[in-house]
């Protein structure tokens, strides 16, 4: 009898051990796939030595600040946007716009100045823009399924504290530089991760509404206050201002006359191809702005061939944001090769897509449309990060993270006043397109001429500082 009990524990203990096994084997199963893309992403972004230098961090927490976003505006969207007929729903995004972007508007000139007086503050003002979206989205989540009024002003700090965000980001990104990666590629790497982050958080926002219209607000307050601790992850070098100054955007010499006093030290020119670059982007910014406001309206009265007004709107975003992805891939393999020429191209290109969208618009919407979207967000990433090795190649480092923070408030701005347009317009394609065509067209009238001309010359001159 012991005999047979002795056997019987060791079947059973044999048992139990194959047990253990599968099941720790069953566990490395389901971990793998989670823990190599995970290693995959680290891989990724600690190459060429941004892991030496902290730009990986910058590109970690810039993926939880899109996916924070994306999560914010698809709780807005919900409300503002689809949950009430067309008619009412360009009255709230009408509204939306007088009370968050036009206030913004007047915010915006404000925002890179005060940062600059702040230089040894990034990571507090990163961490501060991620906490006030934090509490700012606990706040919006009892007023999204109504809409009230509340909703707006709690609309508005986001949006400031987004741009804010903008803002420093941009300026930080130099002082992280690895030795083997230019500006144009870390900014690519950046905004590439960014996209990504967006990808994964919009399904993940849309599960969240299914279960209420304030579930995205919360996983958005989660997603940022982990931001807001990542922020302070950043090396400390962010926080240093040795050799920097304020900088003021503009052409021209203005250096003084001879025996004059001598100006205040800052950025008294940026010579012709920042200044063309900058008209360049901010004329395709007000492009993104315009066609992002417009298209939601007209897709939802009127959709694409016989698809639904989901299914159109989905189609547009999904090109939209496949072009953004190709240009910032574009943008990394050129290595910021003759910037001048590369946004010259990009403003010709949109300009023909917008032209042939409005030409047949009639006829083959469902085709010009979505190519036309996706020409607006490549020709967006290439021409951003074209203007960046601009200002990389031919502002004085003294004064270059203040031409960033410049630089990116005037973008935002822009992107305002396409939306303005965007939201007053009828719905009616043609006419809508053909307004697109107009505004890609001032950019070239503005730009173009003088983009190649600095080409020609080998690029811009030289920025002096005073």
């Amino acid at each position: 009898m012991g005999q047979y009990d002795q056997v019987a524990g060791r079947t059973g203990g044999d048992s139990g051990n194959r047990a253990r096994r599968a099941g720790r084997a069953a566990g490395r199963a389901l971990r793998t796939p989670f823990t190599g893309a995970a290693r995959g992403v680290r891989r990724a972004t600690h190459a060429h030595g941004a892991g030496e230098s902290g730009l990986s961090k910058l590109i970690e927490l810039h993926a939880v600040n899109s996916a924070g976003d994306m999560m914010i505006t698809i709780a807005l969207a919900s409300t503002v946007f689809f949950s009430v007929p067309t008619d009412q729903a360009r009255g709230r995004v009408a509204l939306y716009l007088a009370v968050t972007m036009a206030p913004f508007a007047l915010l915006a000139p404000v925002i890179g100045p005060l940062l600059d007086r702040v230089p040894h503050g990034r990571r507090a003002a990163m961490a501060g823009a991620m906490l006030a979206r934090a509490l700012l989205a606990l706040t919006m989540s009892g007023a999204v399924a109504s809409g009230g009024l509340e909703l707006y002003p709690a609309a508005l700090g986001v949006l400031v504290a987004s741009k804010a965000y903008g803002v420093v980001r941009s300026a930080v990104v130099p002082r992280l530089l690895p030795p083997r990666i230019s500006l144009v590629k870390a900014n690519s790497r950046v905004t590439l991760a960014g996209l990504l982050a967006t990808g994964v958080a919009a399904p993940a926002g849309a599960g969240l509404h299914q279960i209420g219209p304030s579930w995205p607000l919360y996983g958005a307050f989660v997603v940022f206050a982990t931001g807001t601790f990542l922020s302070f992850s950043l090396p400390h070098k962010v926080d240093s201002a040795k050799g920097e100054a304020r900088a003021r955007l503009a052409s021209g010499d203005t250096a003084a006359a001879s025996g004059a006093r001598p100006p205040k030290p800052g950025l008294r020119t940026v010579g012709p191809s920042v200044l063309h670059g900058l008209q360049a982007n901010a004329c395709l910014r007000s492009l993104s702005g315009f066609l992002t406001f417009f298209l939601a309206f007209l897709l939802r009265e009127h959709p694409l061939g016989g698809l639904g007004p989901a299914a159109s709107l989905g189609l547009v975003v999904v090109a939209a944001g496949g072009g953004n992805a190709l240009g910032t891939a574009v943008g990394a393999w050129l290595k910021a090769r003759g910037p001048e020429a590369i946004i010259a191209a990009v403003l010709g290109l949109a300009l023909s897509a917008t032209v042939l969208a409005a030409v047949f618009y009639n006829v083959i919407a469902i085709v010009v449309v979505p190519a036309a979207a996706a020409a607006a967000g490549l020709c967006q990433a290439l021409a951003k990060l074209s203007l960046d090795a601009m200002i990389q190649r031919d502002v004085p480092e003294a004064v270059r993270t203040s031409a960033f923070a410049r630089s990116e408030t005037a973008l935002q701005m822009s992107w305002v006043v396409g939306g303005a347009i965007g939201i007053s317009l009828p719905l009616i394609g043609m006419v809508g397109m053909s307004v697109a065509a107009g505004l890609v067209a001032l950019g070239a009238a503005l730009a173009v001429r003088g983009l190649l001309g600095a080409a020609r010359r080998g690029g811009a001159a030289h920025a002096r500082v005073a």
